[in-house]
């Protein structure tokens, strides 16, 4: 028996030794997921550096604790996938999970870290050495639940109570970031001063550290990798007229998945007048030649790293009319002007009421923001057009580390296409990194 299963002992990469580029382990039958052979292969092509992925743990790590005893808390309870994923860098179902709330994490001012795992799966996190204690018992959704859900509630209210007191003490103030009706009321009936967690995981996971920076380098190579597939795939197959737009986005999928990436978090590709008005998603539309398709990825890459690009492109064998060409110029003046602005200490407010703006013909259909953090998915901060200023919601500074996609939808109202464009961006410690090497579509930018 033991023989016929010794192909599972293989190296993924018989190349390396025991550990990967990344310090992942080099074993065909890892219970990590990570980066593709293919993905490997591209990366070291492109002479990008690997991230070390235990530094990378350490640092969120890090960066969580010192928010809790910053805000002078015991501890944060973690329900939303990401942050699991951002605390422990462990994945497990994370779609059903996000609906199905089954795990939980629970970071505690002394370090300590608990994971409440799916019973049946608790070897998913034994990868990851800062997870100090494994329980179950997260459930208390109805799905499974039925009508016992508040009691299932009470149960792991009791385990929480049970951690603080042994890693808190006294202290009694928890940060929650998503909680099911029931559990919120039997962590206060635990007597546990429930806090805002949300804002504690948004605002930790802003500021990305060194191997958080190289592996959204790396997703980024591998995101681009995909689209030029996609692009190459839309190029020959549009002009015989049998292709639709779902066709074109299983694509951007193939890609991804192909190099280790994760799921796509929207359905944003349309063609033709679909595009018009912006946000119709993609489906069975046939394309047809000499017309404009434009997508945004919100793709979740390598390393569960967010790449959340747009490009529009024209495809045909006559050229773009000259409006869609202005269009796109605009476009491009709009992501230009504005990340010439960034830098770090500059405000949210002084991104939201200067730079670049948009002609009157693209105001009311204009995107709902100027830029937007990312990291494991969209993410804090986020800056408004003035029309969004919202006085004391957006009232900091850029910071180094920070990553930010700059947004530019023109959208000629009662038109029949949109441009779309988005760059993501690194801020350094002098000023901003464009971290989007994709181009822009040669004959919409043929005035540019």
């Amino acid at each position: 028996m033991n023989e016929h299963y010794a192909y599972l002992r293989r190296k993924i990469d018989p190349t390396q030794g025991d550990c990967l580029g990344d310090g992942s382990l080099n074993d065909n039958d890892r219970v990590e997921i990570g980066p593709t052979q293919l993905a490997f292969r591209e990366w070291a092509a492109a002479g990008l550096s690997l991230p070390n992925l235990g530094e990378m743990r350490a640092y969120r790590h890090q960066r969580l604790v010192q928010a809790i005893i910053a805000r002078g808390y015991g501890g944060v309870l973690l329900f939303d996938p990401l942050n699991i994923r951002y605390a422990t860098d462990t994945t497990n179902m994370q779609l059903w999970n996000s609906h199905n709330p089954f795990r939980a994490c629970m970071v505690l001012a002394d370090g300590h870290m608990v994971v409440w795992e799916y019973k049946q799966a608790p070897f998913l996190v034994t990868f990851n050495p800062l997870v100090k204690e494994l329980r179950t018992g997260a459930s208390f959704f109805y799905n499974v639940c039925g009508d016992r859900t508040a009691q299932d509630a009470r149960d792991f209210a009791g385990q929480v109570d049970e951690v603080m007191r042994a890693h808190a003490g006294t202290n009694r103030r928890l940060a929650v970031d998503k909680i099911m009706v029931h559990g919120l009321r039997a962590l206060e009936r635990a007597g546990l001063q429930v806090m805002e967690g949300e804002e504690l995981t948004e605002r930790a996971r802003a500021i990305k550290g060194p191997d958080e920076v190289l592996a959204m380098r790396c997703a980024h190579h591998a995101c681009e990798s995909a689209i030029s597939e996609m692009e190459h795939f839309a190029r020959a197959q549009v002009p015989k007229g049998r292709i639709s737009e779902d066709d074109i986005w299983a694509e951007l999928h193939r890609g991804n998945i192909r190099r280790g990436g994760e799921w796509i978090e929207t359905r944003l590709l349309a063609s033709g007048p679909r595009t018009n008005p912006w946000f119709q998603e993609c489906g069975p539309r046939i394309v047809a030649e000499n017309e404009i398709i434009a997508f945004d990825t919100d793709l979740i890459g390598a390393y569960g790293i967010c790449i959340d690009i747009s490009r529009t492109w024209w495809i045909g064998d006559q050229p773009p009319r000259p409006d869609m060409v202005v269009a796109m110029r605009h476009a491009r003046d709009h992501i230009d002007s504005h990340f010439a602005r960034l830098r770090p200490g500059v405000s949210i407010h002084e991104l939201t009421h200067g730079g670049h703006v948009l002609l009157p013909e693209y105001q009311r259909q204009k995107y709902s923001c100027k830029m937007h953090g990312v990291g494991l998915c969209d993410e804090w901060p986020f800056v408004p057009y003035p029309d969004g200023w919202v006085e004391g919601a957006f009232d900091i500074a850029l910071e180094p580390g920070m990553v930010l996609c700059i947004e530019a939808l023109v959208s000629p109202e009662g038109g029949d296409f949109s441009i779309k464009l988005e760059d993501q961006v690194l801020i350094t410690e002098t000023g901003a990194e464009n971290l989007t090497r994709y181009p822009f579509d040669q004959a919409l930018c043929a005035a540019c």
